[in-house]
């Protein structure tokens, strides 16, 4: 009596997964950063800043923060 063999599939047809992700896998990650970035520009201050960039304010955020990591 002789065994079946075994044939193996071509591994380039079994390559083609495809992830699907929900709508809120891309939205809640934008929602965060922009909710971040508004907490570190603080529109609070925006009024008192009227000529002060606001490109130059958030250079000296980051400035600031990665000073106090490097502590």
């Amino acid at each position: 009596m002789s065994a079946r063999s075994h044939t193996r599939r071509d591994p380039a047809e079994s390559s083609g997964v495809e992830i699907q992700l929900p709508w809120w896998a891309i939205a809640l990650p934008a929602v965060a950063f922009a909710a971040l970035l508004l907490l570190i520009l603080n529109p609070v201050d925006a009024h008192a800043a009227g000529s002060e960039p606001v490109v130059t304010h958030l250079l000296e955020r980051v400035q600031e923060t990665v000073q106090r990591m490097a502590l």
